[in-house]
């Protein structure tokens, strides 16, 4: 069961040696114990069936942060790796695509670091109920509800941290999509547009025939002031501090960025504004980002990751625009996510709270939506 772009199987030779042990601190911070009821011992006779080189005893583990794709980390024996598959219950069209995640990987990680060595990905729902990909497992320092100490402790850390994340998002931005085999990943013309129609589906999925006229507004203005682009580059689609990896001691560079299930070709300003609609601003009436509890005294203002980010040649003209349709975005994300809490198809408790926080975040795009 190899990629489906046609790639080598994970029992290629090149792939097995990419299979070691653990390297790094043998802190497991990360993990928690598994709270998901899957057949663990069909994933163990697959991986097995894969690399037959894996021997010793199948654990399995949860990674704690995130709140929709399922990130598990399996060990066989002294080998680790990572499991990815898309949340249980209801997915939204062309959500959670670990197929696409695998594809991108493959293309990256050979030329751009941060990207993790996609090893293996299957399509067989019989083996744990969902397509799922294998991606090397790294190790490293998230910075979610704080910085951890082996980050914090090196000189000026919040702005180190800051720019190294706009500088990777820089360095993604200018990768040839043709030269790492990825010129079909997406159609980017019309790419905005089809995100904003997407989108605003998306919200009506969820709330159906709920009130939503604010929510509706805001899209009409989006698309009736939508600055039109030529740039295209490869864009990650969910790019935030939280989804990437530093080393302990090295705050100057992103180890590993996650979740690319979202990936495509389109407009590189989408990916800048993400990050900025997701940069907490003490003058916010409301917070933009629920899910990160993280104290921003002593970051960058967002004004200076826009200005970071243009240092490197890249166009930040109308991303104002950008934020705000981040923002808007962000709001359905907080719904689908709310609603699977409340229909029962996740159990995760932080889930019940986000619900409160979307009609302030639909009147913080609002109020910030350029005229």
């Amino acid at each position: 069961m190899g990629g489906r772009d046609g790639s080598a199987p994970m029992n290629d030779a090149s792939n097995r040696a990419s299979l070691g042990a653990p390297t790094g601190a043998d802190d497991d911070r990360d993990t928690v114990p598994v709270s998901d009821e899957q057949d663990w011992a069909n994933l163990d006779a697959w991986l097995r069936r894969e690399v037959p080189t894996l021997e010793g005893p199948l654990r399995v583990e949860q990674f704690n942060g995130g709140h929709a794709n399922l990130t598990y980390c399996v060990s066989i024996g002294a080998t680790e790796l990572v499991v990815r598959r898309p949340p249980f219950g209801d997915i939204a069209p062309g959500a959670h695509d670990m197929a696409r995640e695998f594809r991108v990987l493959h293309g990256l990680a050979p030329v751009f670091a941060p990207a993790p060595g996609a090893l293996a990905f299957c399509d067989d729902v019989s083996v744990i109920g969902a397509p799922f990909l294998v991606v090397e497992r790294r190790r490293g320092l998230v910075v979610r509800d704080e910085i951890p100490a082996e980050l914090s402790d090196a000189p000026d850390a919040p702005r180190r941290i800051s720019m190294a994340l706009v500088d990777a998002l820089a360095e993604l931005h200018a990768i040839d999509p043709d030269a790492v085999g990825l010129g079909g990943l997406g159609r980017p013309e019309g790419f905005v547009e089809r995100q904003l129609a997407g989108w605003h589906h998306r919200w009506h999925r969820v709330c159906g025939s709920a009130e939503t006229g604010l929510f509706d507004e805001v899209h009409r203005r989006l698309v009736a002031t939508q600055p039109m682009s030529t740039r295209v580059s490869i864009i990650h689609n969910d790019y935030k501090l939280d989804n990437a990896m530093f080393t302990a001691g090295d705050p100057d560079r992103v180890s590993s960025i996650f979740d690319w299930d979202m990936a495509t070709l389109g407009d590189p300003l989408v990916d800048l504004g993400t990050l900025i609609g997701y940069w907490k601003d003490p003058s916010d009436p409301t917070d933009r980002a629920p899910t990160i509890d993280l104290d921003m005294t002593g970051f960058p203002s967002s004004h200076e990751i826009v200005e970071r980010y243009a240092r490197a040649g890249h166009d930040v003209e109308h991303i104002a625009w950008y934020e705000t349709f981040a923002l808007w975005k962000h709001a359905v994300v907080l719904a689908q996510l709310h609603h699977r809490f409340v229909v029962g198809d996740s159990t995760d408790d932080r889930l019940r709270r986000l619900g409160e926080h979307v009609q302030p975040i639909v009147e913080l795009a609002d109020s910030l939506l350029p005229s």
